[in-house]
This record gives C-alpha cells, sequence and structure tokens, in this order.
C-alpha cells in the first residue's frame, strides 16, 4: 500500500543567476555545486530572470534556502541582487542566504545587504562537497525551526510507525482498510491525518487538560506570539471558549455587562454561569449594520444605572465581568485602550470575543484595537484582566473548531489552578490532535510572517474596493447602476486632500489607519455623533451594497434585495458570509487572491448584465426553479428582484428589524431560569399570535444578523409591538418567497407558520 500523503517536506533551494550555460570556472563550479546538492537529496530551483526570481522569493514558503548571485544584473549598485534579497526576506526572515561572491566583491557589499544574508560561497576557493555541506548544515538548522512545539512533536511521533495499542480503534488508519467504504475514507484524507489522531494515552505529547508536555509548550509559544500571559488552545471553537471564560469567571446572580451585540455562545454562557446580563446597547444604521456601544454608555455613571434599572439584578450589585464583540461581525474594532479606560473603573475583567479578528495583533493598522494589544510586559497590573477569545480557524489558517483563549492578568486575576476547572469542564479527555497541532501551525504563521500576511489581505481587499467603488462611479456617470461598498466615499490623502476613495493611492489605504476611522456624522456609516477614532473598519471585512435603500433607510424606487445576488453567487460558486436585506459581506482572508476577488467582480458584471435583460430564473438561479417550479418557473431575474423589493417595502422588514432591534426587552426571569423551566418541561409552543406577553424559553436569534432578537427568560412585548411586528415580517416574507426563508434559531417553522417556545404561566 503506498500512502498518497507525507509526513516529509523535501529540501528545496533557490539559486539565481543570469548566466547558466557560462563556461567560465566559475560557471563550471556552480555546476558543479548544483550536482553535489542534488546528490545531498537538496532539489535546485534555477532562475536566471530578476521578476521569476522576485516573484519565487516573494510567494513560494517550499524554499529553504537562497543561493543568490551578487553579480546578478552586472550593475555597480547591484540593484537586481538587492531586490531578490529584499523580496526573500520581506517573506521570510528566518530562510537562510548565502551570497555567491569572491573575496574581492565581498569586501564591497553595504551593511544592510550583508545583514540580510547569513553567508558567502566562494566558488572558486572552496570545494563543492565543502560548500554542499555548508547549505545542507544551514537547510536543516532551518527546518528545526520552522514546526512550532506540538506539531512538530506530533510529526516526530507518528514517523515513529509504532504498533497502536491505545485508542482511537482505526489504530493509525489500518482499521479503515477492511471495508470498501473505510478504504475510500482513508485514501480521501491520506495517512499522516491517521496517523497524528491520536489519544491522550500518548504521554510523548503532554495532554490539553493539564497543558503538559509539547502540548503546554505550544500554548506558552502562541502566548509569545499573540501577547498574551496564558494562552490556551480549545478544540471545540470561540463557542466553547467564551463559555470557559464566562464560568471561570461569573456565578449564580453575578452581574455581567453584555454587548447585545453578542453571539450565542455568550447567551449560553451566561445560561450554564447562572449570571444576570446587564445589557450594552450598540447603535444601528439605517441599512440594519450593527455599530459600536457609544462610549457615553460606558462610563461609571450610566453602567450605575444600567445595573439599578434591571429588576433581576440584586440591590447594589456591581458587575465583575464585561463582554464585547470586537470586531463586529460587518467589522467594526473598538479603539480598545479607551475601551479599558471606561469599562476599568466598573469591571475588574473584561472580555473581547474576537472569534474573526485573530490577525489583528500582527498589522500596524490594527494598533490597539484588540484585547492583547501592547507589550505583555509592561502592561500595568492595576488594570482590569483581560480575555480574548479567538477562532483561530476562521481568518486565520487552522482546521475548523480550532479556537485560542488568550488571557492577561491585571486586576483580581483568576489563576491558572481555577481558570483550568471551568476549561476542563468543557474540554474533550479525547481533543482531536490535528485540531491542537492547527492552533500551533497558525501561530508559527502569524510569528514568522504575520504582518506580510495580514498585508497582502489588506491591499487584495484595498485593490477591490477601489475596483468596485470605480465601477461604480463610472456607471452613475453613464446613467448606469452597479453595486457599490459601505465605506467611505471619501478619504484625505497622504497630503491631507480630500479625494474620493476609489482615487486614494492604494498605499496610503493599506498603511494610514484613519482612512477607516468612523468620522462622527458621516452619512456613509450611519451612526451620527461617535467620538474621534474610537471605531474603525476593518479593511478586510468588505460589504456589497445592493441598489434600493438611501443612507437615511428611505427605499428607492427600485432595488435589488441582496438575497436574490447571493443566490445567483451562489449558483456560480461563490459562497458568501453573511446576507442582510441590502449588504452581502465578503471576508479577505489570508487566502483571497486577484485570482479569486476577480472571478467575483467579473460575476457582478454579469448579475448587472442578466438583471438589465431580465434573465431566466431557469438560467440564472436553476436550483430555484428546479425546487420550487410552481413559484419562480418562467420567472426572470430582474421579475423576481422587483417582487421581493416590493414585498420588503409592504412588510417594512428593514425598519422594523431596526426598530426591534434597538428595543431591549424586559427580563422576567435570568436566562438560567427560563433554561430550568424547560428542562423541567414547563414550557409551551405558541404560535405569533399567541406570542404577545409570553416569557421566552429559548432565544430568538434572526440570520442576519445573527445576535439575539429576544435572550431566554424576556418578554416578548405586545402583539402591536416592534419585536413581534418584525418576527410577523420574517414570516410573511417567507411564505411568499420560498428558497430566501430566513434562518431565525429558536422558532420552528411548520407549515409556514412560526412557532416559538415559551414558559407556562403559573
Amino acid at each position: 500500500m503506498v500512502s498518497r500523503s507525507s509526513l516529509r517536506l523535501a529540501m528545496r533551494a533557490l539559486l539565481v543567476r543570469e548566466d547558466f550555460e557560462d563556461v567560465s570556472a566559475a560557471g563550471r563550479a556552480l555546476g558543479a555545486l548544483v550536482d553535489e546538492l542534488e546528490r545531498r537529496e537538496i532539489e535546485v530551483i534555477v532562475s536566471d530572470d530578476v521578476e521569476d526570481a522576485v516573484a519565487i522569493a516573494a510567494t513560494d514558503p517550499s524554499i529553504q534556502c537562497l543561493l543568490l548571485d551578487w553579480e546578478l544584473g552586472f550593475t555597480e549598485d547591484h540593484v537586481d541582487a538587492h531586490r531578490v534579497l529584499d523580496a526573500m526576506r520581506g517573506f521570510n526572515a528566518a530562510v537562510p542566504i548565502f551570497l555567491v561572491a569572491n573575496r574581492s566583491a565581498a569586501s564591497q557589499i553595504p551593511v544592510d545587504a550583508m545583514t540580510k544574508a547569513d553567508d558567502f560561497i566562494w566558488l572558486l576557493e572552496d570545494t563543492a562537497d565543502f560548500i554542499g555541506g555548508r547549505i545542507r548544515a544551514a537547510i536543516e538548522r532551518y527546518r528545526s525551526t520552522v514546526l512550532p512545539p506540538m506539531f512538530g512533536a506530533l510529526v516526530k511521533f507518528a514517523q515513529t510507525y509504532e504498533y497502536s495499542w491505545h485508542t482511537p480503534g482505526h489504530t493509525g488508519g489500518t482499521a479503515f482498510l477492511t471495508s470498501p467504504a473505510g478504504r475510500a475514507f482513508f485514501e480521501f484524507f491520506g495517512e499522516s491525518l491517521f496517523r497524528s489522531d491520536l489519544s491522550i494515552s500518548v504521554g510523548d505529547l503532554g495532554s490539553l487538560l493539564d497543558h503538559s508536555g509539547p502540548i503546554g509548550a505550544g500554548e506558552r509559544y502562541a502566548a509569545g506570539v499573540f501577547g498574551a500571559d496564558r494562552t490556551y488552545y480549545v478544540t471545540n471553537g470561540s463557542s466553547t471558549s467564551n463559555r470557559v471564560i464566562l464560568m471561570a469567571s461569573v456565578t449564580r446572580d453575578q452581574v455581567a455587562l453584555c454587548d447585545r451585540n453578542c453571539h450565542k455562545s455568550v447567551e449560553h454562557a451566561m445560561t450554564l454561569s447562572g449570571a444576570i446580563p446587564c445589557y450594552l446597547m450598540p447603535t444601528r444604521n439605517a441599512l440594519g449594520i450593527i455599530g459600536p456601544i457609544p462610549p457615553e454608555h460606558l462610563t461609571p455613571a450610566h453602567l450605575r444605572l444600567l445595573v439599578a434599572d434591571n429588576p433581576l439584578a440584586p440591590e447594589g450589585a456591581k458587575p465583575v465581568h464585561a463582554v464585547i464583540t470586537n470586531s463586529t461581525y460587518d467589522g467594526l474594532c473598538y479603539n480598545v485602550a479607551r475601551v479599558e479606560e471606561l469599562l476599568g473603573d466598573t469591571v475588574d475583567r473584561l472580555h473581547f470575543d474576537e472569534a474573526w479578528y485573530g490577525y489583528a495583533r500582527f498589522n500596524p493598522i490594527y494598533r490597539e484595537r484588540f484585547g492583547m494589544h501592547g507589550d505583555p510586559e509592561t502592561r500595568d497590573k492595576s488594570k482590569p484582566t483581560v480575555f480574548a477569545t479567538q477562532s483561530t480557524h476562521k481568518l486565520l489558517a487552522a482546521l475548523s473548531q480550532a479556537s485560542m483563549i488568550h488571557v492577561r492578568d491585571g486586576r483580581n486575576p483568576i489563576d491558572h489552578a481555577r481558570f483550568n476547572e471551568a476549561f476542563m469542564m468543557h474540554a474533550s479527555t479525547s481533543p482531536c490532535y490535528p485540531i491542537i497541532a492547527s492552533n500551533d501551525v497558525s501561530a508559527a504563521m502569524m510569528d514568522s510572517s504575520g504582518e506580510h500576511l495580514t498585508d497582502v489581505s489588506i491591499r487584495e481587499a484595498v485593490a477591490f474596493r477601489q475596483m468596485v467603488a470605480r465601477l461604480n462611479a463610472e456607471s452613475a456617470d453613464d446613467n448606469a447602476w452597479f453595486f457599490d461598498i459601505w465605506q467611505p466615499d471619501e478619504v484625505h490623502d497622504a497630503r491631507g486632500r480630500t479625494v474620493p476613495f476609489h482615487e486614494c493611492d492604494p498605499e496610503h489605504l493599506a498603511t494610514d489607519p484613519t482612512c477607516w476611522q468612523l468620522v462622527p456624522n458621516a452619512a456613509w456609516h450611519g451612526f451620527g455623533e461617535i467620538e474621534p477614532g474610537y471605531c474603525m473598519l476593518d479593511p478586510i471585512k468588505v460589504s456589497v451594497l445592493t441598489p434600493g435603500m438611501d443612507p437615511d433607510g428611505s427605499l428607492r424606487a427600485v432595488g435589488i434585495p441582496a438575497s436574490i445576488l447571493t443566490s445567483y453567487l451562489g449558483a456560480r460558486g461563490i459562497v458568501v458570509e453573511k446576507t442582510t436585506d441590502f449588504t452581502v459581506l465578503f471576508l479577505f482572508s489570508l487566502g483571497v487572491t486577484k485570482g479569486k476577488w476577480g472571478t467575483l467582480v467579473n460575476a457582478l458584471l454579469d448579475f448587472r448584465k442578466d438583471y438589465d435583460a431580465n434573465v431566466s430564473l431557469e438560467r440564472t438561479i436553476p436550483s430555484l426553479v428546479a425546487d420550487y417550479p410552481e413559484r419562480y418557473s418562467g420567472m426572470g431575474l430582474r421579475e423576481l428582484a422587483d417582487l421581493m423589493f416590493a414585498a420588503m417595502g409592504d412588510l417594512k422588514t428593514t425598519a422594523t428589524m431596526s426598530e426591534a432591534f434597538g428595543i431591549l426587552p424586559k427580563p422576567d426571569m435570568s436566562p438560567v431560569s427560563a433554561y430550568e423551566e424547560l428542562v423541567r418541561g414547563n414550557i409551551e409552543k405558541v404560535t405569533l399570535d399567541g406570542l404577545a406577553g409570553r416569557t421566552l424559553a429559548t432565544g430568538i436569534v434572526p440570520y442576519p444578523p445573527g445576535i439575539p432578537l429576544l435572550m431566554p427568560g424576556e418578554n416578548a412585548g405586545p402583539a402591536k409591538g416592534a419585536l413581534i411586528g418584525y418576527l410577523r415580517a420574517l414570516e410573511l416574507y417567507d411564505l411568499r418567497f420560498p428558497g430566501f426563508g430566513h434562518d431565525t434559531h429558536g422558532v420552528e417553522v411548520e407549515d409556514g407558520v412560526y412557532n416559538v417556545l415559551v414558559v407556562k404561566k403559573s
């Protein structure tokens, strides 16, 4: 049996020289060196073109050594050699670089180049065997530093090829080879996965539960990379990470301040801990995009009133914990230093849910806008203790469910022993080792190349944003239409001039955070008077706007619901992150390329063409017609968009959403009390007609926007109120347009009718 996977990374060197046909003594010596390297199992990639060499050096992570002819280009200033040298060091700071030069030339090499290079090669003075040995040794030293602690130990263990007498039962994958389905499974994933899927019985790798051995070493390594005092690897996603923190920090009937724009895992954590949540209400614009919590709502005076007005909070209670979502799902990032200053007088522990934001530490554009900002060694310990949860798998490179908890100890810290009790309560005794290893690798990637990787993502996002903005402007000049981007219409360039966004220097947009900061009362963001510098739009989270709504919330005469664009793109294999009434969110993560977003631009242009021509749904969204032929057969793309847009106007879906989410419902009981009624079976199912005045047994979370409309224990309000009104609008819209139904957690849909669980009346 031959495995299609390998645990070995071949040794590979890049040799850059202009003339490989040189028959001089130096040319013959170089040819002998190449033969010697190949004898030593080092693959040599040769390049005789500067542009080609720069492209390889700046993009190929498999290159483990650069052999660079200092005389490249034969110019006195050695500009070509400098370009290749800079490209390699910009991409990889650790890879060994040898300059190929004679001794007289070496004495003239400038300090900058000598600093970036590691060694010299004297082709005519040393033997090919000696030089080849030095290169091989340098590559091996480099390779020994590439793998982070846990992943390195995992690879080493998997290469021992010992018989397994412990769990898991597939014993390195061999059990799968005993049946056709199992063999197909084995061949699909490859032997490496199964040989690295191990048990806690393997002591060589340590334990995730007591953070020992290579696993513990990996966590300590990640803490240094991400700027934490302690880091914990989590294999059940940031949903579990949030629950671990709340369970360690808050207990029954203690008050926790909670961003209403929270993930449902925070709701679950409040339920599990028995905490009394006091909600911090964020702003919201006419498009339904959730903005920041105003700074004036985080002052000690405002928070005292907030707690005092909560009927569930014990008299005189003080908050012990605060949870803030940063960045928001639409890419709004707080000035965390400012949030710490505001909340620091009220709570001892701050918790930033940064599930979509694990890359922020690695690019200066996000300075002071993430939980682990600054240097932990110089942090003032009198400030609050800070927690940050990050879904490593979301916008870094890790396997699904990989997450990290980062901790900065400050005021009233939770020591490791106490915190680990909550960690073990939620961690499996059979964790997935490949997930743990992917956390380790993600940390190593950001440690070695974090700024480069994030810079590429930002620049690709800027290029896409500017292209769409330019197409929008050009279309408007031609009395045509195109999509727009949720971003500033104008920015200040490097000389302080106000210029259209798409005309600004891309370098300035990619490096100056002021281009992305929310300016007070700017029409584009719609959040009104906002403290300067308090909030910034993340460049890599791109919301495409479909036509139909003005910034003030007024519906235009004609519009295109975003959901129809999402379906159109889906039919072309383009899957978006989030869709609201008039926005579609795209994430420019580490894997985005020009080809990828270029395909997206072409698809947007195709949509415009097909919409204007009212091309049939059978051609544009064929699966929709196949699933619902009676509703959509014979209909055109523009015709459907017009019907959906008219329904949104009739039902006022966007306006009712903004109104509903602007309300803080009355809590009848705490989340844990509502859950206890659920467990006891003291609940009943009601339609929206019977929901008025009832206490919710479970939360209701419409997607989008994916934040709680109603939390467990809260009152649904009056029959004609905004909360029930919004749910009615969704119910009616879903009935009219099958295939475009809303995903609302906590709602059971039966024959098109919304049903929710409520606590029985006493």
